[in-house]
């Protein structure tokens, strides 16, 4: 079949043409900006591997939210780095944490921002594991079931202090039923539950792990994050979670995993959030520094690919500049 000359193009041919049929569009609303908290008073120490990207005390933890809310990214993500680290990780759970400080100081200051709490362990024990260390075929593993019940005391001290949003994250078998079961018992049944569903063992979050000082002291992660060759074990954790509670669902990394993406879109009705994480930022930071990539095309594409995809929301670093770039 022969097709009339320009049949495709005539839709591309000006910017106003491109706008009126284009069939993804970002905006502010799909951004969740990740910030990390760290203990003293006045810090803000630019992570190395992260530029643009700050550890930061809960004073100034506020400007920072203040500064995004006012470009209209609505949300924001929490991650603590604890003045003492120990074994089992007791900073976590702690109610007078840098994490529940930051909330009170966000519900206080700032009340119209959505703030969500990272639920655990990795950053706050001195091993760099998600959770409490046990032996398990002949060596040091992730307890699964005493890790589930410090992540139940954790959620509730983050909803006591505020949060809107937990974030079970660290891919223990039932963490969702447990934190769902702890927010109800301690009278927090409106906190809804982000489950970090399909989480990989991926090689991209180095510069997190330096962000947040959680590399881990002996061996990986991969006993309980996901396989990153496996895609329907995805579909298959998506849905126990949702079945557990799970009030929305990620995909973790984003960029590698678009196909999960569209796969967990497609299976369920809840919302879906991805995470563009560091060392997908990263990459594209360390490029645009040598003037090998435009750093704003560049990541408005990847932002844009990651909603095409099927994500509902965002997790980036980019959040800020994505909204200022979005606005013109």
């Amino acid at each position: 079949m022969s097709f009339p000359q320009h049949r495709y193009r005539r839709l591309r041919g000006s910017e106003g043409i491109r706008r009126m049929v284009r069939e993804t569009a970002l905006a502010p609303d799909d951004f969740i900006h990740p910030l990390f908290v760290r203990p003293g008073h006045g810090e803000r120490r630019e992570v190395p591997s992260m530029p643009g990207v700050f550890q930061l005390s809960v004073d100034q933890v506020v400007p920072e939210v203040k500064a995004s809310l006012d470009v209209g990214v609505p949300a924001f993500i929490l991650f603590g780095i604890p003045a003492k680290k120990d074994a089992t990780g007791t900073e976590g759970a702690s109610p007078d944490g840098v994490v529940p400080q930051a909330i009170r100081a966000i519900r206080e200051k700032a009340p119209s921002a959505v703030v969500i709490a990272d639920l655990c362990f990795c950053e706050y024990t001195d091993h760099g594991h998600c959770g409490v260390i046990a032996e398990r075929r002949g060596a040091p593993d992730v307890d699964n079931d005493r890790t589930l019940d410090l992540l139940g005391q954790a959620a509730v001290a983050y909803a006591k202090a505020g949060a809107d949003v937990i974030a079970p994250s660290g891919m223990m078998d039932g963490f969702v039923r447990t934190t769902r079961a702890a927010l109800d018992a301690a009278g927090h049944s409106d906190t809804a539950i982000l489950a970090y569903s399909a989480k990989y063992a991926s090689a991209f979050y180095g510069p997190f792990r330096d962000a947040a000082e959680s590399p881990p002291k002996f061996g990986d992660r991969a006993t309980y994050q996901m396989d990153p060759a496996n895609a329907r074990e995805a579909l298959r954790e998506t849905l126990a979670d949702v079945d557990e509670g799970a009030d929305m669902v990620m995909v973790k990394p984003a960029l590698s995993y678009l196909d999960v993406i569209a796969s967990v879109r497609a299976a369920t009705n809840v919302p879906v959030a991805a995470y563009n994480v560091s060392g997908e930022y990263s990459m594209v930071k360390a490029a645009a520094a040598r003037g090998w990539l435009d750093e704003k095309r560049t990541a408005l594409e990847v932002l844009t690919s990651i909603k095409r995809a099927g994500a509902d929301l965002i997790l980036t670093y980019w959040a800020r500049d994505a909204a200022k770039w979005i606005a013109g």
